[in-house]
């Protein structure tokens, strides 16, 4: 049972989602589980959300029609909230991915994590912090996008551009290896990963232009590494801060 893979359902508020990233969204999601649920909500009589519809179809999403009854409101965010909460409590479910850049499903979140499943939030980089510290990992939208997309530069580029000394993603390697490291100073990468991901959901290497954490250290020029014997125990990659002179 070991290799069971996690049921998430995909619910996506279309009115803060673009078609373009559907592929990309799809893709990444297979990465933490198999999507059993896929639902999308909005106003299908909406010229707006025409670009989804050829989308649904393709990827097997299930359109969810709702009214915008009085202008100014949302209907979506909370019939994507009662559906959430329905099957949070019928399905047997591990997981939600939640597919938005509205703050308003901040509280959901932090709802489906106090039920002891995951959340995985995904949406543009102008998403308010409040939401991507309510899901365990939060992925921006903008790396998702087709590459072949008209609307979008031929070569796909890094979320947030590095400027060199970026001491804010500094701090955060450095700080990471720091509370995850022996008394050696070594730190297995993966937990530094995850000590990065549980101060700051949003973060990810691919916002940075790089497509793993390994490189982005790497690329710091801070850090050290060594490869653990595949066949040892607690195998796998080692970082460190780099030090003047090594005792180890």
């Amino acid at each position: 049972m070991g290799d069971k893979q996690a049921r998430l359902a995909v619910l996506i508020d279309a009115d803060n989602a673009q078609a373009t990233i559907i592929e990309g969204l799809l893709d990444e999601i297979a990465q933490y589980g198999i999507s059993s649920v896929k639902r999308i909500y909005g106003d299908w009589t909406d010229t707006r959300l025409k670009g989804w519809k050829s989308a649904l179809l393709e990827h097997g999403i299930n359109p969810v029609q709702q009214f915008a009854y009085t202008t100014g409101k949302n209907a979506t965010d909370s019939a994507l909230i009662i559906d959430a909460m329905d099957l949070l409590y019928s399905e047997k479910l591990d997981g939600f991915c939640i597919v938005s850049s509205d703050s308003d499903f901040t509280r959901l979140a932090s709802r489906i994590r106090e039920a002891g499943l995951k959340v995985y939030g995904f949406g543009e980089k102008k998403t308010p912090k409040a939401f991507m510290s309510a899901c365990d990992k939060f992925i921006y939208t903008e790396i998702l996008r087709k590459v072949d997309d008209p609307s979008e530069p031929k070569l796909r580029k890094p979320v947030q551009k590095i400027q060199k000394p970026d001491l804010r993603i500094l701090n955060t390697l450095r700080h990471a290896v720091d509370d995850t490291a022996d008394e050696a100073g070594w730190s297995h990468l993966g937990s530094v990963g995850q000590n990065i991901l549980n101060k700051s959901p949003e973060f990810d290497p691919r916002n940075y232009g790089f497509k793993k954490l390994r490189d982005l250290l790497d690329d710091s020029k801070l850090f050290e590494f060594k490869d653990v014997d595949p066949l040892a125990q607690n195998s796998g990659v080692r970082v460190r801060v780099k030090r003047k002179r090594s005792y180890a």
